[in-house]
């Protein structure tokens, strides 16, 4: 019986060198031949071992980098980077700005997300916070009340207090996700808050926060961060 011919195309795609020299590269890093911290090779000792050009070794080693898997610095050998929570989003940086530019439906659905991300992550705070956790989030309470008066290290100082309630849970993608949303939703912080003279308002809900915290009350903590969040969702908007 002869075989059964489809419509389905089995052409073979020839595959750019670079694609190949990409996936060696790669294997050479997941296999532990070069582990994190690790110097590459050179471009010329590349170029000996796999046969190929100079272009090629290039635009494969800025694909890796564009992975987030080498650091490429200028006048330096491309090392293998730690992978980390947030190295993983450090590599969507771009494509969740530009998201956001063009729709500000998007802003919306991140505002939305933040808010249930954050009722979750001080519920889980109050039941597990130590002594130390509480006293990192009153020192930055404190670095936050001396920035009063200055825009840029009081929104600074508010992101730090969020992401750190985030890292008491002791998972470092929950710590990640907290300190990605809040650097995507920064670009669009109007500073209002600073000119609407309700940077008091801010500081007391954040104390009531670390208090609700200690005390290890999950329903009280919730109820005032969603207050806040619900507060201080209208300073973040797309331009007209």
């Amino acid at each position: 019986m002869e075989p059964r011919i489809t419509d389905v195309s089995e052409t073979i795609v020839r595959r750019k060198l670079s694609h190949e020299v990409f996936d060696r590269l790669k294997a050479m890093i997941t296999t532990g031949e070069l582990a994190p911290g690790d110097a590459m090779p050179s471009e010329r000792d590349l170029m000996e071992r796999f046969g190929v050009g100079r272009p090629a070794i290039r635009e494969a080693m800025q694909a890796l980098a564009n992975n987030g898997l080498l650091a490429i610095s200028h006048g330096e050998r491309a090392r293998v980077r730690q992978l980390s929570a947030r190295s993983l989003f450090e590599q969507v940086d771009l494509t969740a700005n530009m998201l956001l530019s063009a729709s500000p439906a998007s802003l919306e659905h991140l505002k939305q997300a933040r808010r249930f991300f954050e009722r979750a992550m001080v519920r889980e705070a109050a039941a597990n916070a130590t002594s130390e956790d509480v006293n990192r989030l009153l020192e930055t309470l404190d670095q936050q009340t001396k920035g009063v008066s200055d825009p840029h290290a009081f929104i600074s100082a508010d992101m730090r207090f969020h992401t750190q309630i985030a890292a008491i849970s002791g998972n470092p993608i929950f710590e990640a996700v907290s300190e990605a949303m809040l650097g995507w939703l920064r670009r669009y912080h109007t500073e209002m808050l600073l000119w609407s003279g309700k940077e008091n308002l801010t500081l007391v809900e954040h104390r009531q926060i670390i208090e609700y915290i200690e005390q290890h009350d999950p329903d009280q903590a919730e109820a005032v961060m969603i207050k806040h969040l619900d507060r201080s969702s209208a300073l973040y908007t797309h331009p007209a």
